[in-house]
Parts: C-alpha cells; structure tokens; sequence
C-alpha cells in the first residue's frame, strides 16, 4: 500500500495520512492484520517529519483502526463481531501464504473453494 501526501492541500499531512489508511481499510485495501509501515520509514518516503506521522497513528489508534504493538510496529485492528475477526485474520493469513508462493490471486480463491466444497 503506497499512502502520498500533496504538499499544496489544506488537509493537513497527518489528515490526508490518516484518511487514506481508513479508505484502504473500509474498501479493503487494508485488512485486519496488515502491517503498517514504521513511522521513521513512512516519514522519510512521504518527507514528513515523524511526528506528523506518529500523529496520523495515535489518532488512527484512538479511532480503533489500528493498534500498536510496540517494537513489533503498527497493525490494522480487526472490528467487528469475533467471527468476523477470526474470518479477516484468516484470510489475511492465507493472503500472506499466497504470496509468499507467488500464486495468482485466481488460482488462491479456486483453492479456497474447492476446499470449502470438501467440508
């Protein structure tokens, strides 16, 4: 996910950053349990100073967006009933897996299919 800043707008950075992280969530660019970048990283790819980020992230997180973990960085949370959780964390887990095998996103939903048809 690429986040961009423009410069010229009346939005503040950290705004325009924070919306687009809750798009990307809501039309599910983003899913539960994504990464986010770290703040010094995103800072330095937009040429913000990392307290405009770190505030784009507190207020994402006072939002119940994302969570932090510590050194173990930023995360989208999962929201939603606990079936609903349990069904974006899978499927996020399965998307990281297909990737890293460098399966086509087709051939990964025909899988998932098939072995739903099996149960």
């Amino acid at each position: 996910m690429r986040f961009t800043v423009e410069a010229a707008s009346a939005t503040p950075p950290y705004e325009q950053l924070r919306m687009q992280v809750v798009d990307a969530v809501r039309d599910g660019r983003l899913s539960a349990g994504a990464k986010l970048p770290t703040v010094r990283a995103l800072a330095e790819e937009l040429g913000l100073a990392a307290n405009t980020v770190a505030r784009a992230y507190r207020e994402l997180e006072a939002d119940g967006v994302v969570e932090g973990r510590g050194r173990n960085g930023t995360f989208v949370r999962a929201s939603g009933d606990p079936v609903e959780q349990a069904l974006q964390a899978a499927a996020s887990s399965y998307a990281d897996a297909v990737t890293r095998l460098s399966v086509p996103a087709d051939a990964a939903v025909r899988a998932v299919e098939r072995a739903l048809r099996a149960r």
